[in-house]
């Protein structure tokens, strides 16, 4: 409900200094059932099916599963895994699902390297 568009506009302003409110929902069943589903689909998302993408194997390129660096293609119908792999098929329905002001496969896709995760456990 905090990220449906007609919430963030009438509530802009509010937003902008305050903590967000929920506001009273008549059908509070249906929104506790959704809620229950998106909480399941986070927690257990490795047990989810899987969508049927097309799987594109560059031919003549030696077999690689590693990611350097992900990107959306221009046309944002398919995810170039890496110079081996293209995952093609992606339903524009995707991007109606936000991070922010951005779609999640918007994203700058990068694997976070070893040294990077020695360091974040130093920190912790």
């Amino acid at each position: 409900m905090l990220h449906h568009p007609q919430y963030r506009e009438r509530y802009a302003a509010n937003l902008k200094r305050e903590l967000p409110r929920i506001p009273f929902a008549p059908a509070f069943r249906a929104f506790s059932d959704i809620g229950k589903r998106l909480a399941e689909i986070h927690v257990n998302y490795e047990q989810q099916p899987e969508y049927p993408l097309e799987r594109i194997e560059k031919p003549g390129v030696k077999l690689d599963w590693r990611v350097e660096r992900m990107k959306l293609s221009k046309d944002k119908r398919s995810l170039i895994y890496n110079d081996f792999l293209t995952l093609s098929g992606i339903p524009p329905e995707v991007f109606e699902y936000r991070l922010g002001n951005r779609s999640a496969l918007e994203m700058d896709h990068r694997p976070v390297s070893s040294q990077h995760r020695q360091a974040q456990r130093h920190h912790q």
